[in-house]
């Protein structure tokens, strides 16, 4: 993208100059000869920099710095500067402008410098663009992104709200499975209905049973008064089943017949008791490998996966991460009472750099850290983690020159696999197709390296 830049500069001979250098360095350049000749081109005109000198006659540089911080703060401005007045440059930058270079200047370090300039002031603008989008995003109340892939799922949500039809919900960990599962709910005609949740990883398998399907007094030691299973408490609205891949195979068949006949049999009891709930179903894993290793039974894969939904990783979302990180801020910066109202553009820089192995939940916690530790009214690279601060995008060495820098075949291996995967967005089937591996060599793959339900690592 070409950035247009306004060049001021009381010496007409220098500011033609770095109009001719610049346009060669694919610039659109305009100059002009004092500071108040260029606020007047300000106010016809849009400029992404603008670069001026501070000696100048009528209106000082540093005067213009100033005006321009009041009249046009979105722009950054770049002073040039003799080696003798430093700190004129320095008074310049606590006025407002956003760099400053010492004359005579070189043509790629300006260069260099209005890119970064122009660079600045595109994120700065998207994240005050993103702020005012945050209002517009209550359709899904928590669900929050105006990216395809979310405009996609908002789509789909709309067409299974009224259905009855048993959904499947895939993704990494951290992508807002339980979300969806609420939407459903809320915008389903079942809303007035109970929302009942339950991980199935989270208890044992042998109370697993009794919680879903309850239990009669005196069933098992422990007993000692009837308790309602989870499917009849949820009777006339949605049960979701978190981490369903997690279910013991001995207690699918019964989920199985639930399912298909309506009714449970409660743990020693002799009658069947009737439901009427709408299951959501979520997982991480991969359910397919585990129908073929058969660790879940393909009969109830078919029936729980009626309709699949599939999240998109953070990291396949976009500027979906600085909408997110502006209601997460918005809402820790209001629980904490503190006047925090934004994200600085280079704390913005890193955000939209970093991968996001943890997803959704890890931008929340990395939110909720930052609003606590800023002493500002708005969030700074300083405050952000360690890791998301200095990450680099890892990527696959093919050659060096230093033997010092070579690995193993197999590293390289794993670097190229994990690149592969977070180009295609997480999607295993992809990456499976652009590697040559099949699904299950991939699997193992991915296991071993630790790419699994905590994401890429």
């Amino acid at each position: 993208m070409t950035a247009s830049v306004l060049v001021v500069d009381d010496d007409r001979a220098m500011g033609e100059f770095l109009v001719g250098e610049l346009e060669e360095k694919h610039f659109s350049v305009q100059s002009c000869t004092s500071g108040r000749a260029a606020l007047d081109a300000l106010a016809l005109a849009s400029f992404d920099v603008v670069v001026t000198d501070l000696n100048m006659p009528q209106m000082s540089g540093l005067a213009f710095c100033e005006r321009m911080a009041a009249d046009h703060p979105q722009v950054p401005i770049i002073v040039l500067t003799a080696f003798g007045s430093i700190e004129t440059a320095v008074a310049a930058i606590r006025a407002g402008a956003y760099d400053f270079l010492t004359k005579p200047v070189e043509i790629d370090a300006l260069a260099l410098a209005l890119e970064r300039a122009a660079q600045h002031r595109r994120l700065r603008d998207e994240v005050h663009r993103l702020r005012s989008v945050v209002a517009a995003t209550q359709q899904y109340e928590d669900l929050v992104g105006s990216s395809s892939a979310m405009q996609r799922l908002y789509r789909l949500l709309d067409d299974l709200a009224d259905s009855d039809a048993s959904v499947l919900v895939s993704g990494e960990s951290g992508t807002g499975k339980e979300l969806v599962a609420r939407a459903l709910h809320r915008r389903g005609r079942r809303s007035d209905g109970p929302f009942v949740a339950q991980n199935c990883a989270a208890i044992p398998s042998a109370l697993l049973e009794s919680e879903l399907f309850g239990h009669v007094r005196g069933a098992f030691t422990d007993a000692r008064a009837a308790r309602t299973g989870l499917f009849v408490r949820a009777s006339g609205g949605t049960l979701f089943l978190d981490e369903i891949g997690e279910l013991p195979l001995e207690l699918q068949p019964k989920l199985l017949r639930a399912l298909q006949e309506r009714v449970v049999r409660p743990l020693g009891a002799d009658a069947e008791v009737p439901f009427d709930v709408r299951l959501v179903a979520a997982t991480n894993r991969d359910l397919d490998l585990a129908v073929e290793e058969r660790r879940f039974r393909e009969d109830l894969y078919f029936r729980v996966n009626v309709v699949h939904v599939e999240l998109p990783p953070l990291r396949a979302r976009g500027n979906d991460v600085m909408l997110l990180a502006q209601r997460f801020l918005e809402r820790f910066a209001a629980r904490s009472e503190k006047p925090i109202t934004g994200i600085s553009t280079p704390a913005a820089e890193l955000l939209l750099a970093y991968s996001w192995p943890g997803n959704v939940r890890e931008l929340q916690n990395c939110i909720e850290r930052a609003v606590a530790l800023t002493r500002g009214d708005e969030i700074a690279a300083a405050d952000l983690p360690e890791k998301i601060r200095t990450y680099s995008a890892s990527h696959v060495l093919l050659a060096a020159d230093d033997p010092s820098e070579l690995v193993p075949m197999e590293e390289v291996e794993r670097r190229y696999v994990l690149r592969v995967m977070e180009a295609v967005g997480g999607s295993k089937s992809m990456a499976a197709r652009v590697l040559g591996f099949d699904r299950r060599t991939l699997y193992r793959k991915l296991e071993r390296y630790g790419y699994g339900a905590g994401g890429r690592k």
